[in-house]
Parts: C-alpha cells; structure tokens; sequence
C-alpha cells in the first residue's frame, strides 16, 4: 500500500470519528504526571479560550510566587480572572495548617469560577496535592466538578491525581519526565520555567 493509499484509510477513520461525536458539552481535563508541563499545557489551553472570546479563571493551588510570565502575561488580558491562592511549596513553608488553610480560600474562590456560567474555562493549577494532602474533601470537589455549567471546561494540573478524580474527567493526559535540566544543576530560568 503506498503512502496517498494509506493516508485515504487514514482520513475515512478520522473522519468517521469525527461524524461520530455529536456531543457539546464544557470537558474536564487533568493534566498529571512527574513531568514537566502540566501547567504550561493548561496556560496553553487558556491562550485558546481567550482566542475564541471565553471567560477565563485560574486558581492556583500551591503556588505562591506572582512574577511568573504567565501570570503577568493572563493578568493583562480583559477576560481573565487569576488568583494565586498558595503561600509557596509546601516544603518552603513547612505550615501544615497554613498551608491547608490556604488551599481552603483558594478553593472557595474556585467555586465561584465553577459556578458561574460565564466562565468559559476554569484553570485550577496544581489542584492535586490539596486532595492528595487531605486539604480538601474529594467528594465535595466531584460535586462541584459535576455541578458546573454544562459548557463550562475544567483543567486540573498537579501530579497524583487520585483515582476518584481520574475516573471523573474526560481527558486525563500523564505527562512523565524523561530528563530535565534541574538535574544537570541548571536554575529555574524566566521564561521557561516560570
């Protein structure tokens, strides 16, 4: 079979499943894994949202620095909300309570994202390590998640994703390192990595 033979199989599949899918609806997506970029894919998704006129919330967990390019890039733009809702790595502030707390406030700032219908995409970045810790009630967080507007897309960054959360979402994509300069000693440069 030569290479136009093959690329005709090859789009009558495609488009197949393409006449298949009839559904619209908001997707939850979660992006997990130890690799590098589960964040800048979910930044990434927002670039998109904003090019097609939607309302966008990210709430970040964990993180608590407020010079990334990210941030001062989104903040500028008229159709983002952003709330930096950590006090830093959890092995930064050694607070377990405060930490917690944090997670906590975050969180009711999500709510509100998830439960307003104008909010094309909500972002909650680094999300998982509230559950994982135990900072946050796992069902509680799936009501919401299923509460949501029917158009309303989720993406929920961090690694570990439990299960519950998994089985929930539409499209969970592991992201897995295979080398990163870290280990080489090079710094977090600006522009990469935050």
């Amino acid at each position: 079979m030569n290479y136009q033979e093959r690329m005709q199989k090859k789009k009558a599949v495609v488009d197949r499943g393409i006449a298949a899918a009839e559904t619209e609806r908001g997707v939850f997506v979660i992006n997990t894994g130890t690799g590098k970029g589960k964040s800048s894919a979910a930044f990434g998704v927002v670039a998109r949202a904003l090019g097609h006129g939607l309302n966008v919330g990210v709430v970040q967990f964990i993180k608590g620095r407020s010079d990334t390019g990210e941030e001062a890039f989104f903040r500028a733009q008229p159709n983002v909300a952003w709330h930096v809702g950590g006090e830093g790595f959890t092995w930064e502030t050694q607070d377990k309570d405060r930490d917690a707390a944090a997670a906590r406030a975050a969180w009711e700032v999500a709510k509100m994202h998830l439960a307003d219908p104008a909010v094309g995409l909500v972002v909650l970045d680094e999300f998982t390590y509230p559950l994982k810790f135990g900072w946050l009630e796992l069902e509680s967080v799936l009501a919401a998640l299923r509460d949501r507007p029917p158009m309303q897309h989720v993406i929920i960054t961090g690694r570990g994703a439990p299960p519950a959360l998994v089985e929930a979402a539409d499209t969970v994509s592991e992201i897995g390192m295979v080398k990163h300069a870290f280990q080489a000693g090079v710094k977090a440069m600006p522009g990469l990595e935050y």
